[in-house]
């Protein structure tokens, strides 16, 4: 068995699943008309967002139980692979599936935007989990994309067909907005976990070793994606995460630049900075004075 299954195309993934194309770049899949399969990592050349409907009582999210129960969307930017190989393992998918390829937002509003939607860089553990409500709005995106793609190709479609997909995705950053509020007390966890690790970083010497601490370091070491990471931190703090690795190491300068018997160059060094200039641009920066001015003025 192959190691991956890859789609490259909207019309391969609909055949795969039992499904007719009535538009090459577009597609409302119901899962359930596809045959039993075996288990199988698969890739897809386009965007994908996964409606699964959750019946069991002990959902996880991450390492924690979840209450929104009713279903998880899943999102997925193409190249992305999900799923493992297990060829002893079959199962009906059920569920619907969303997929359009880049090529039908080019030019469109959704085309200009795409970037904002983080979450399709999210990991699978990272899923919007939603509730019957948030469920039931998801549907009537989809059944109004169902609908152009039913009615036939005029020269509105297009642009009906991506309008409808933007909306879905606004919705979609509303209700992820609702997670991070609803999971603040795991989240907490996450920023005192985010500040701990970054405080064993400096103690441990990490810093002169392997230099700067950066963004995606600290998001692998806490288990999460960089985008879910950042995205976190930025709701939780009003911070993006950069800017908090930053404002933790001014912490740390500014207690260093205390101790006369250093050089402004060996607090440099000692911080992970590769170049003494860089700490003296980005210390003026994040407190309006050099080290050396802040020094004499201390």
């Amino acid at each position: 068995m192959d190691d991956m299954l890859k789609f490259d195309t909207v019309a391969e993934y609909n055949a795969f699943n039992n499904q007719e194309t009535l538009n090459p770049l577009v597609s409302v899949v119901d899962l359930s008309k596809a045959a039993p399969r075996a288990s199988r990592r698969l890739c897809y050349g386009f965007y994908t967002v996964f409606l699964k409907q959750i019946r069991c009582g002990d959902l996880r999210y991450g390492l924690k139980n979840y209450d929104y129960q009713e279903g998880t969307l899943i999102f997925l930017a193409p190249g992305q692979a999900i799923g493992e190989n297990n060829p002893e393992l079959f199962y009906q998918p059920q569920g619907l599936a969303l997929v359009f390829h880049p090529d039908l937002i080019l030019g469109t509003s959704l085309g200009r935007h795409m970037s904002d939607y983080s979450f399709f860089s999210y990991d699978v553990h990272e899923a919007l989990h939603i509730s019957e409500q948030e469920r039931q709005i998801v549907l009537d995106c989809f059944s109004k994309i169902s609908f152009e793609l039913k009615h036939g190709y005029d020269k509105h479609t297009k642009k009906l067909i991506a309008s409808n997909i933007e909306l879905f995705l606004d919705y979609c950053i509303r209700f992820y907005d609702r997670q991070f509020l609803t999971r603040d007390i795991v989240h907490r966890g996450i920023i005192e976990r985010f500040e701990s690790l970054l405080n064993e970083y400096f103690q441990s010497g990490k810093a002169q070793d392997m230099g700067l601490p950066n963004v995606a370091y600290c998001a692998e070491k806490l288990g999460l994606s960089a985008n879910y990471f950042g995205d976190l931190i930025k709701k939780e703090t009003e911070k993006t995460a950069l800017e908090f690795i930053q404002l933790k190491i001014m912490d740390l300068a500014k207690n260093k630049i205390f101790d006369p018997n250093k050089t402004i160059n060996e607090i440099a060094f000692e911080l992970g900075f590769k170049y003494p200039q860089h700490f003296s641009r980005l210390f003026k920066q994040r407190v309006g004075y050099t080290p050396n001015e802040y020094r004499t003025l201390n």
